[in-house]
């Protein structure tokens, strides 16, 4: 099952994409791409930029509390590379693990440099999970249905409840579990001195409420490049549940889950589904410029070795 996943991730997201093509037209992502314009795309960098020195000095804070050191210019090169590479691969997650496991090999432990970045990732999507919610609740309570459609049953309820008690029962008994258990206790225990200490948590709730402000004006601007007359204020419930739907582990770097919930979401309040997927294909595509410094970031190291003058041999004069 483990081997199928990432094949499972790419056919949802495809699906999904694929379902909005037939039920509102390939327009709506032509005219995504032909919205964006040079105003557009400054502003994706400098958003870009401020998203990813937010996330850069986050994963600082968090080394600093567990007594490692990361440079803040060099956090923020990993985490423009790291960004670039979740955007263009299918998986979603392999610039993070490739940023966690380098860092890891340039402290001597990869397990805790795993662990660090795995903390300050975590801390990121619980604030966008917990702050969009709390704007959801506060706002349009009523749109939390395109998220979750329906209500959860009493035999739902039980059969998660079932679920979660034989995972935890078997991870604590099962000889075969030990080794996940030496890693969730590591995880909690970095987690405690890296990210709960009353030191370390002010900073990464600031940092992380800095980027989620990034990501939504970045939204916001998406959705006036698609032609979105709406007001902010109106606009916000709506593209935190874009924000929200890319958490999902289920999308092609960002896309699929993200289109999808938009068009339903938009279409739910009035302005229609159509406009709801040109905001999201513009977001898309302008995230995808914010990272483009990170594709500077990785063939950087290549355009250097080519470049480089090449040693000339020093000849060593002979005795006359």
């Amino acid at each position: 099952m483990k081997s199928l996943w990432p094949l499972i991730k790419v056919a949802v997201g495809v699906g999904i994409l694929v379902t909005l093509t037939v039920r509102l037209g390939a327009q709506a992502f032509v005219d995504g791409l032909a919205a964006i314009g040079v105003g557009s795309v400054l502003a994706a960098l400098g958003l870009g930029l401020l998203t990813t020195v937010a996330s850069a000095a986050r994963w600082s804070l968090v080394a600093r509390g567990l007594g490692l050191r990361l440079p803040l210019a060099a956090a923020v090169s990993d985490c423009y590379r790291a960004v670039f590479l979740n955007s263009v691969l299918p998986a979603g997650v392999l610039g993070d693990v490739h940023r966690a496991v380098g860092y890891g090999r340039q402290i001597g432990d990869v397990g805790r440099g795993v662990r660090v970045v795995a903390i300050e990732r975590v801390t990121g999507q619980l604030a966008i999970i917990v702050v969009g919610l709390g704007v959801l609740v506060a706002s349009r309570p009523d749109l939390l249905g395109v998220l979750l459609p329906g209500r959860v049953g009493a035999a739902e309820l039980l059969v998660a409840v079932v679920v979660l008690a034989g995972t935890t029962f078997w991870m604590v008994r099962d000889p075969r579990a030990a080794r996940i258990r030496g890693v969730v206790r590591s995880t909690l225990t970095d987690a405690r001195s890296g990210a709960l200490s009353r030191s370390t948590w002010p900073g990464l709730l600031a940092l992380s409420v800095v980027a989620l402000a990034g990501y939504l004006a970045l939204f916001v601007v998406a959705a006036r490049a698609a032609g979105t007359q709406a007001s902010v204020r109106e606009l916000l419930p709506l593209l935190v549940l874009g924000l929200l739907a890319m958490a999902l582990p289920l999308n092609i770097g960002g896309w699929g889950p993200r289109e999808g919930v938009t068009a339903v979401a938009f279409g739910a309040v009035g302005l229609g589904a159509a406009q709801g997927l040109t905001t999201a294909v513009v977001y898309g595509v302008l995230s995808l410029i914010a990272c483009l410094p990170g594709a500077v970031v990785l063939l950087l190291p290549a355009l250097q070795a080519r470049f480089r003058p090449a040693a000339v041999p020093v000849l060593e004069r002979s005795p006359a």
